[in-house]
């Protein structure tokens, strides 16, 4: 099922756990974690977009730039969503195993309660990288950029959102780390 809500894509972290651009490691026989990530969305969204600081892609892409240099999912939020104008899905580039069934359930769940942000969330954790955010959220979340408070899980605390549980944190692995990024490789290999 292709859904209508814009999908995209967050690649403009820092990446200083990984020690080098995350985005822009080989994965799933694309040259790209990016180009893997954009390539199988496209397939379940109707439109996909790439949140970056700037074009560092060999592939062609639909590019949102950050409207500023701080590194923070927050004000990438607010730049996507001053840029759609829409309910838009956001998933963060290092999360190759959140598949169609995850997305779906949180974009039916949306669908019946239409609420400022629903988001996933496993028993070890808020996946708050992993969600549709509403523009409503916009206004709290330039109030929270203006008093230099950027996080993500603590802004989502304050709100009423749909909280959409999962069981299987495996799904839910990011790619912050060397060895991550080795594991999630040789978990491709296999599957």
């Amino acid at each position: 099922m292709i859904t209508d809500i814009p999908m995209v894509i967050f690649a403009g972290g820092k990446s200083s756990r990984m020690g080098k651009d995350k985005a822009l490691l080989p994965f799933g026989g694309y040259n790209s974690l990016a180009q893997y990530q954009f390539e199988r969305l496209n397939k379940i969204f109707k439109r996909v977009y790439i949140s970056a600081k700037d074009d560092k892609f060999d592939f062609e892409t639909n590019l949102i730039k950050d409207t500023t240099n701080i590194s923070s999912p927050l004000v990438g939020i607010a730049s996507v969503l001053q840029y759609t104008k829409t309910p838009t899905f956001i998933l963060s580039v290092d999360a190759p195993f959140i598949d169609n069934d995850i997305i779906q359930t949180i974009v039916g769940k949306h669908k019946n309660f239409n609420s400022i942000a629903t988001i996933a969330s496993t028993a070890s954790q808020l996946q708050p990288l992993c969600g549709i955010y509403h523009p409503n959220i916009l206004k709290i979340a330039k109030q929270h950029i203006e008093e230099n408070k950027h996080s993500l899980t603590k802004m989502l605390k304050e709100l009423e959102v749909s909280i959409v549980s999962f069981t299987d944190e495996e799904r839910f692995s990011n790619l912050n780390y060397p060895q991550e990024y080795q594991k999630a490789l040789e978990k491709q290999n296999l599957s």
